[in-house]
């Protein structure tokens, strides 16, 4: 019974088992696939998560915007674009390159780090591309308007000394410099090019040449003009490096070169000046045959060889060679300067260094003169001194006559050197002043001195001061010079006392011929068209072979309104020259351009011409400072420049402030 129960139930148990087995492992199955589903489902939301929260660590996103679409980076500095494939090494790389200066390196794609304590007691300060931009800019222009050598942001000094003022910044390398100053000097040629390309005013040129410490020759060019606003204007063309001979086609090929590649017209230029070296002559005899420009010699230079040739009396280049022995024992002797500034402080004289006189400037002379002259007690006491002077040096000590000779000398030569320093400057008018000025050194020369080489001095000065200057301030044939026509132009000399009543008549009436000239190449106004198109609107009428041989007014309609229209003009011209000449001359305090600017409206044909004839320097100066600029910047530091970087650098320090 047992058994048949236990049997019955087996079967009612396999019976139940069975159904149940099969739903658990039914079960089983499903809740395993269930499980694994939710498992690949939070492993994807959670790469959904961290890819939507990840944070941009590197420092490289505050300059890049992320495309995903495109999978790269855009530079938010220069707008370039770069793959991106999980590293920015990249982007970092772009920055290093292209934009130096913006980031500090090290904190570049190398995410968190562990901080320091100096971090937050001292905070470095955040160098934006923008501020940086500007920091760059700044040492650039320190470097060419100081004439710096661009390695000298190379130096260690100059690295420490920029990191104080911001330490958040990186300096850019010499070469970047070097690519930004050759940018810069694109900049500025383009707006010079531009300026010169507005003006509607003549130019002027000067041009003189130079050799640098590395023997390099060099062309240097400079123009002028006056503005519409009555400004003298002076700009740097070029320092233009010379490989061929200086002979004077080439040298003019030179200065053609220069004026074509500014796109100036060739007439346009009014003249060259230029010193008296005789291929530089030669060149601009040329071009005054080939386009008319006016060769102007240097009135500085021609002031040198009047000076040279009326010093070479025997006594007073023996008085010179004396007073330059004295200068030079006191330069190389530490033990005299240091006496010499005792006996100045003793004796009450102004305590002030003597100066060597150079070869090439006369006025050095001058100034070595009158300051041995200031100091001649101070310099006896102290050569009278045994402990400071040899018994064998006393003749240092110049004699009692070579001081009145150079007293007399030095009173000689100061009306030549006030003429040297006005006529040199450049930022004044300076031609229509040499024709007076050169009358007044000749009366100078006849002031009567006591020793007899100052009045041999006297008369060689007048001498050559006559010969080299004889067509400046003379009139041969009724055609005065440039020179004059410009003095008659300036408000301040328009009386012309320097000529005689016959020359001042010749001189108006030239004035007055261009006046009427430059009238008739002005294009035709508003009203000689009207008086054209009502010539054109007359009927024909018939005329009688009587009244075609008398000219009567009816036959002659299509030409007597414009022959009286231009007579009008004319006359007004004529009209506007007498009253200029009849006005009462300027002060020789006030500046002609202003008067011009104020008196434009009432004397427009003659305002025309000055801008042409008050815009050319009487000395070549202009052009020589370029080659002090020039020297700086091609030093013994810097002899490795190459010729183009030297013309670039010396374009920028001289135009810079001007544009």
């Amino acid at each position: 019974m047992f058994i048949c129960n236990c049997n019955a139930l087996q079967e009612v148990l396999g019976a139940v088992y069975s159904p149940l087995s099969a739903m658990t492992a039914f079960c089983t199955n499903n809740k395993e696939e269930r499980i694994r589903t939710m498992a690949e489902r939070r492993e994807n939301e959670r790469d959904e998560e961290l890819k939507k929260a990840r944070p941009r660590v590197s420092k490289v996103w505050e300059y890049f915007t992320d495309d995903k679409a495109k999978k790269s980076g855009k530079c938010r500095i220069c707008k370039g674009e770069l793959a991106f494939h999980g590293s920015t090494t990249v982007m970092h790389e772009h920055l290093k390159r292209k934009h130096p200066g913006t980031v500090r390196t090290a904190t570049l794609d190398h995410g968190p780090k562990q901080r320091c304590l100096d971090e937050f007691v001292l905070k470095r300060g955040s160098c934006t591309p923008q501020m940086a931009g500007v920091l760059t800019e700044s040492i650039l222009n320190m470097l060419v308007n100081d004439m710096r050598p661009i390695s000298m942001v190379e130096d260690e000094g100059f690295k420490q000394m920029v990191t104080t003022f911001h330490p958040g910044y990186t300096l850019p390398s010499r070469t970047h410099f070097t690519k930004l100053m050759e940018g810069k000097y694109e900049a500025t040629f383009g707006k010079l090019k531009d300026a010169l390309k507005a003006t509607k005013n003549k130019i002027a040129l000067t041009t003189d040449a130079w050799t640098s410490v590395a023997t390099e020759a060099y062309l240097g060019i400079t123009c002028h003009f006056i503005s519409d606003d009555w400004e003298l204007n002076s700009f740097c063309l070029t320092t233009m490096p010379l490989e061929e001979r200086h002979t004077g086609t080439n040298i003019a090929a030179w200065i053609e070169q220069a004026v074509e590649r500014f796109e100036i017209p060739l007439s346009k230029v009014v003249a060259v000046v230029h010193d008296n070296g005789s291929n530089v002559v030669l060149a601009a005899n040329i071009l005054q045959e080939k386009h008319g420009w006016v060769s102007v010699r240097c009135a500085g230079h021609t002031l040198q060889l009047v000076i040279n040739r009326a010093l070479k009396h025997p006594q007073i280049s023996k008085a010179l060679g004396a007073a330059r022995c004295l200068v030079e024992h006191f330069k190389s002797s530490e033990l005299a300067s240091s006496k010499l500034k005792t006996k100045q402080k003793q004796m009450g004289t102004p305590e002030h260094k003597l100066v060597q006189d150079v070869s090439t400037r006369w006025n050095s002379t001058y100034y070595m003169v009158t300051r041995l002259l200031e100091q001649r007690w101070p310099l006896t006491a102290t050569l009278s001194d045994p402990a400071v002077t040899q018994r064998g040096k006393h003749y240092l000590d110049l004699k009692a006559d070579q001081w009145t000779l150079l007293d007399e000398l030095a009173k000689a030569l100061q009306a030549f050197e006030c003429a040297t320093v006005y006529l040199s400057g450049e930022n004044y008018v300076t031609v229509s002043a040499l024709p007076p000025l050169v009358r007044g050194l000749l009366k100078s020369t006849h002031t009567v001195y006591d020793t007899a080489p100052v009045q041999a001095f006297q008369a060689a000065a007048s001498e050559e001061t006559t010969a080299r200057w004889s067509r400046e301030v003379t009139i041969t044939d009724d055609d005065p010079s440039k020179q004059i026509i410009a003095a008659a132009l300036d408000p301040r000399f328009r009386k012309l006392k320097f000529l005689t009543p016959e020359e001042r008549f010749s001189v108006q009436n030239k004035v007055q011929a261009l006046a009427l000239q430059s009238s008739r190449n002005e294009e035709p106004t508003a009203a000689s068209v009207d008086n054209d198109d009502t010539a054109e609107r007359t009927p024909n009428r018939s005329v009688s072979a009587l009244d075609s041989l008398l000219g009567c007014d009816s036959t002659d309609s299509d030409t007597s309104e414009a022959n009286n229209y231009q007579d009008a003009r004319n006359q007004a011209i004529i009209n506007e020259v007498l009253m200029y000449f009849g006005e009462q001359p300027l002060s020789k305090t006030e500046s002609p351009l202003s008067w011009w600017k104020l008196n434009e409206a009432k004397y427009p044909t003659l305002a025309s011409q000055a801008k042409s004839f008050l815009c050319i320097p009487a000395t070549s100066t202009p052009s020589e400072r370029l080659f002090s600029a020039a020297g700086n910047i091609a030093s013994k530091k810097r002899a490795s420049l190459t010729p183009e970087h030297v013309n670039m650098l010396t374009f920028l320090h001289c135009n810079l402030k001007h544009l």
